[in-house]
């Protein structure tokens, strides 16, 4: 296949996502440009598609956040990459570490900073973050959204610790590597699935138990009484506001619960009855900086985690991809291969 990139103009479904010829770009200061190797899907990408994502996306740009690429060209005044890494970009542009601003989450690759769906990328320096050398460029395309959200969620503001209690809920991507973290931070992680078919998968993760919702409806109850009554210590609600109760009342004293997803779905009970008599925290969290993603890097590439990949396509069928994404309900990551 020649140099190409996708192009996204969103509110068009699927017929949106079109291909053109590409040259190789210039870097400009502080850019690097990178010959991609590999990208993958996330939700957030059909939201972006759909125009439901928070951050609209720019009419004509390339998709996707997530990839790993060769460096081939670097730009003046570029010290965090040289030619020949293999590197991938942090999720949102110029978030280094500290807390996050609303200016800092209005810069993202893939919605309104060109992504990786195409032959060459560039990224900007201050994104630069350089991939676990174990991984395989497919594996190594999936850590940026999916993977990082999942480490923040489990490594701020109180990070988990060895021998504590976690409760991952939904069997996406993000509550894949949430069990795959929590088993790297020495947690014991109890797991939700709607899916009877992906429950051997989530134990194979490394899940230490898993219920499933359409067999144990109460499955709040099942995890207080798998925990002697005392509740998870953290939970990552991967699905959002439909499970967002049963979550509080699986949780103990001060519970850290992050809930990740943008599922609009009304919460049945008021707020009293689903905190009930519980002291819990909840919070929602924007992916994470690029100290973060360094930082689950380190871990990855100390366990030698390897990312599950559900299936790999080629770059001119990344329609396909997308729609396999959609309609297919993968466990796993999707990739786009460019090789």
């Amino acid at each position: 296949m020649n140099d190409v990139a996708y192009q996204l103009d969103p509110m068009r479904g699927l017929e949106g996502l079109t291909s053109a010829a590409q040259e190789v770009p210039v870097p400009g200061p502080d850019q690097v440009v990178i010959r991609v190797r590999a990208a993958s899907i996330n939700r957030r990408d059909l939201m972006l598609m759909d125009g439901v994502y928070p951050l609209p996306a720019t009419p004509g740009i390339v998709p996707l956040s997530d990839g790993v690429g060769e460096v081939i060209a670097l730009g003046d005044n570029v010290t965090r990459a040289a030619l020949g890494d293999r590197i991938t970009a942090s999720y949102f542009v110029r978030w280094i570490d500290g807390p996050q601003r609303l200016a800092m989450a209005a810069e993202q690759y893939g919605a309104n900073f060109n992504g990786m769906l195409a032959t060459y990328a560039v990224v900007e320096q201050d994104s630069v973050v350089h991939v676990p050398a174990h991984l395989t460029d497919v594996e190594a395309a999936t850590l940026t959204c999916a993977g990082v959200v999942a480490w923040a969620a489990l490594t701020k503001p109180v990070p988990v610790a060895s021998g504590e209690t976690v409760l991952t809920v939904g069997s996406g991507t993000v509550a894949l590597f949430a069990i795959q973290h929590a088993k790297m931070l020495g947690a014991r992680v109890f797991s939700i699935t709607s899916s009877p078919g992906k429950a051997d998968g989530l134990r194979k993760l490394g899940a230490d138990q898993v219920i499933v919702s359409t067999e144990t409806p109460d499955w709040d109850r099942a995890v207080r009484e798998l925990t002697g009554g005392d509740g998870v210590e953290h939970v990552v609600d991967a699905v959002g506001l439909p499970t967002l109760s049963k979550s509080v009342r699986s949780g103990g004293y001060n519970t850290q619960i992050t809930m990740i997803g943008a599922a609009r779905a009304p919460v049945a009970e008021s707020v009293g009855e689903v905190f009930g008599s519980q002291y819990v925290s909840i919070r929602r969290i924007a992916v994470g900086s690029r100290t973060d993603f360094e930082a689950m890097n380190r871990m990855i590439s100390e366990h030698r985690m390897r990312p599950l990949i559900d299936r790999v396509f080629p770059l001119d069928e990344a329609v396909r991809a997308y729609r396999y994404f959609r309609d297919d309900n993968p466990f796993g990551k999707v990739v786009v291969s460019m090789a």
